[in-house]
């Protein structure tokens, strides 16, 4: 099985620690290769940085369907572009912040998510009530970080995580705890041990999620809303991203 793990924004370092969170949990048959675009933000901080993230991340998962993966990994807690990169792939595709919500309603009653700037708040609530689990979302937490901070070496993000996910635990009864950065995917093992809470790091949960649906055999429907693009001329700069 070979998965690829698509950060969506171009920061080289955030994609290689995406890439040992990945391949820590992934079974010993499975294959994951990491990749970021070549264009857009290097960080993705609210619905512009979003928006122009897509077509690079885009791009890669067409490249992803021509060389025969089997599975697509989208690492931005927004799920930046999910619904587009299942149109493009037949392959499951799944967003970070789908899988560890999913994975925390099946772990306890309640979960929180610690994210890094407050401008995501809202998205991730947002996408909490798209995935019908808003009534499992106590809060939406920032630790008022930007997301490159976690990739500065000697900074005290980590430790302005971990205040923010003890909060989470004692003032909002939270059961799990959601990382809301895949930039925080190194933390998740540390917190449960300091909290013993479920810490849940989307990239570990997502991957899992994968291997489990190529191991049943399904893929993406291409009936309705998740069909291919249909075929028409794009202009200007985009003209390379026309669907054939």
């Amino acid at each position: 099985m070979k998965i690829l793990v698509i950060n969506p924004n171009t920061t080289g370092s955030m994609t290689e620690k995406i890439g040992v969170a990945a391949r820590a949990v992934a079974n010993p048959t499975t294959e994951i290769v990491t990749l970021n675009p070549n264009k857009g933000p290097v960080s993705i901080e609210g619905h512009y940085d979003g928006a122009y993230a897509v077509p690079g991340m885009l791009e890669l998962v067409r490249q992803g369907e021509a060389e025969g993966y089997d599975g697509y990994v989208i690492a931005c807690f927004d799920d930046t572009g999910l619904d587009a990169a299942r149109e493009v792939a037949r392959s499951p595709v799944i967003g970070i912040c789908e899988a560890a919500m999913y994975t925390a309603a099946m772990l306890g009653t309640s979960f929180s998510v610690v994210t890094t700037l407050p401008r995501s708040i809202g998205i991730i609530e947002q996408l909490a009530m798209k995935y019908g689990m808003e009534r499992f979302c106590r809060k939406v937490r920032s630790a008022e970080i930007p997301v490159l901070a976690l990739e500065a070496v000697g900074s005290d993000a980590a430790c302005r995580v971990r205040d923010e996910v003890k909060n989470a635990i004692a003032q909002d009864r939270a059961e799990c705890i959601l990382l809301g950065c895949a930039g925080m995917t190194d933390l998740a093992q540390w917190l449960s041990s300091e909290t013993g809470v479920p810490v849940i790091d989307g990239v570990a949960a997502a991957v899992k999620l994968v291997e489990a649906l190529v191991g049943l055999g399904v893929t993406t429907s291409k009936v309705g809303s998740y069909s291919f693009p249909l075929p028409k001329p794009y202009i200007g700069d985009f003209a390379q991203f026309q669907p054939q």
